[in-house]
């Protein structure tokens, strides 16, 4: 719903962009708004990996929405990071499985919102790169570390032999790797509200579920977090730019930057 909301919203606004041409009051409105616009702009295009790889799991879930759920089971299934697929073709489903949301795309609408506010800002501030290798830190790593535990319990007669074709796919890893590398740069209280959530979210599950996808995304969460501190080390944080840029060129009733302003 977020996602088709979203490009329903991006449509109407070109829509009235185009009608503003033509219509005073549209194009009133337009310069009404158009701040607002240029803030959402300048925050996606600051942010370029975290925003196309919505784009990627969001796509990949209308694709399981719409497709017939047999051959959606056995795409995942072909996808996902178990211990026969990753004995089979461990790069290729180490890619393929982060495209993919659990359970039929359940939750996209949170996915959607933590990557685009918490995942975002932490891209800002990192920058592109380095936000690109803390996440692949989390989730191959992240992967491989719970399949080997996999392993030991099915090995060990604590977890069932059906457990080496399970499915293990999503977005999770990557998002909860991110998101602890994002609270390592939080300050004050905002920081403690952070690792409040990392904590429910990520370590009360493995103690009181216990089930080895829980296990999983705290391993997720602690590659995320080192991998950041090695990061940071490479350098200084971003100053990201700020969310404003010269805007309203064409459009009646918007608002034009001043002649002092940088164009």
């Amino acid at each position: 719903m977020v996602a088709l909301a979203a490009l329903a919203l991006s449509v109407l606004w070109y829509v009235l962009r185009g009608v503003g041409y033509l219509w005073k009051p549209a194009a009133r409105v337009v310069g009404q708004l158009a701040p607002w616009t240029v803030k959402l702009r300048a925050w996606v295009l600051s942010a370029p990996a975290t925003f196309v790889y919505i784009a990627l799991f969001t796509m990949g879930t209308f694709v399981q929405k719409t497709a017939p759920p047999r051959l959606i089971d056995l795409l995942v299934k072909v996808d996902s990071t178990n211990l026969h697929r990753l004995s089979d073709d461990p790069a290729t489903v180490l890619v393929t499985s982060a495209v993919w949301v659990a359970d039929r795309g359940s939750g996209l609408s949170m996915y959607i919102a933590v990557f685009a506010t918490v995942v975002a800002w932490a891209e800002r501030r990192y920058g592109t790169p380095r936000l690109i290798l803390i996440a692949i830190s989390a989730h191959v790593l992240g992967s491989l570390c719970t399949a080997r535990v996999e392993r030991w319990a099915i090995d060990t007669g604590r977890a069932p032999e059906k457990l080496i074709r399970a499915t293990d796919v999503g977005v999770s890893y990557i998002m909860v790797g991110c998101c602890a590398a994002a609270v390592l740069i939080m300050w004050g209280w905002v920081r403690l509200v952070g690792i409040a959530v990392m904590v429910m979210v990520v370590v009360v599950p493995v103690l009181t579920s216990r089930t080895v996808w829980d296990l999983g995304h705290l391993f997720a969460t602690l590659f995320g977090l080192g991998a950041a501190l090695l990061v940071r080390s490479a350098g200084p944080l971003r100053e990201p730019p700020p969310l404003t840029e010269p805007w309203g060129r064409g459009v009646r009733g918007a608002a034009r930057p001043r002649e002092d302003e940088p164009v």
